[in-house]
């Protein structure tokens, strides 16, 4: 009896990895969706959308772009989190899918259960970039203006939890200034607030500002990351200007429903960095200031778990929690 039941879970086992094995081996045969929880034209569809197109190059199959933006990320975020997992529907992601959780009382997904991680795609230095009528050249007489006029400079996001919002609270914490935030319907939005002057400072990514910055029409004083934007090299980063300890850098990231077949996940992890690294995507994202960091799986997962414990702090030091 005892090796019969052996024999059968050896053999069921043995199924089960020929099944995976099988699936992985005549995936895709159909378009892949890929789910961008933000409006288009954001830092997402930058990454994204060059990336599906060359993901469909190598694996046969299109990959259909889908912005569903709305309540910071979540409503995306949650098609995702309840659809079928079988490879044909994935989710491209940045900070809020972490920093909701501790932002908001509900939130419908489990950001680890609910999503195996594909591949950490490429991370972002933000600036910190003021209004030209703004009084202020570096991030010194930013915070002795703001600690002066306590709430009176007002800074543009694309709303609550949002990769703008986050770097502008983590640098209050640090400093003890306080300003009032305005908060948009995307990042888009937010850098056209900081544009006409409707807004006085707004953090938005390297490649979104650059341009705004060679017109004159805004001013960066410093950026986010640990070492300076290759792009930007005048403008030293935010520790360099006096505040210890500050670090913000974006990120993109690929991940499939927690149920997708580990052979599938396999089988686009390694189409995903070989696109990553091929010389037009390479050169495209270094030119928006990007660096590739096309991950595993497995240090992608540590990277969010390391990610849900730093904002949940950062969220319950400023208060943010909603109620």
């Amino acid at each position: 009896m005892s090796r019969r039941i052996v024999s059968g879970v050896i053999g069921t086992g043995l199924m089960i990895g020929l099944m995976g094995f099988a699936q992985a081996q005549g995936y895709p045969d159909r378009p892949i969706r890929v789910v961008v929880p933000t409006s288009p034209g954001g830092l997402l569809d930058t990454v994204i959308r060059p990336l599906g197109q060359k993901l469909a190059e190598s694996l046969g199959q299109p990959f259909v772009i889908e912005n569903r933006p709305g309540a910071s990320n979540i409503i995306g975020i949650e098609l995702v989190a309840r659809s079928r997992a079988d490879g044909y529907i994935l989710l491209g992601s940045t900070l809020p899918l972490v920093v909701n959780p501790s932002l908001f009382s509900k939130v419908p997904y489990d950001a680890e259960k609910d999503f195996i991680p594909v591949s950490l795609l490429v991370a972002s230095a933000y600036v910190v970039s003021v209004h030209t009528s703004v009084p202020v050249k570096s991030v010194k007489e930013l915070i002795t203006l703001a600690r002066a006029k306590p709430d009176t400079i007002n800074y543009s996001s694309g709303g609550n939890g949002t990769n703008l919002h986050i770097a502008a609270e983590l640098l209050m914490s640090l400093t003890g200034m306080t300003m009032t935030h305005l908060s948009y319907k995307g990042g888009g939005p937010a850098l056209l607030a900081l544009v006409s002057g409707e807004a006085d400072l707004s953090i938005p990514s390297v490649a979104a500002v650059l341009p705004q910055v060679k017109a004159g029409r805004i001013r960066a004083i410093a950026v986010t990351s640990k070492k300076r934007s290759r792009l930007l090299a005048d403008v030293p980063t935010v520790a360099e200007a006096g505040v210890s300890g500050y670090e913000f850098t974006s990120w993109i990231g690929l991940l499939a429903p927690a149920a997708t077949p580990g052979d599938i996940v396999t089988k686009l992890h390694q189409h995903i960095v070989k696109a990553l690294h091929s010389s037009d995507l390479s050169a495209r994202f270094a030119g928006a200031g990007m660096d590739v960091i096309a991950s595993s799986p497995e240090e992608f997962r540590k990277y969010l778990h390391a990610e849900l414990a730093r904002y949940a702090e950062l969220v319950q030091k400023r208060g943010l929690r909603e109620r």
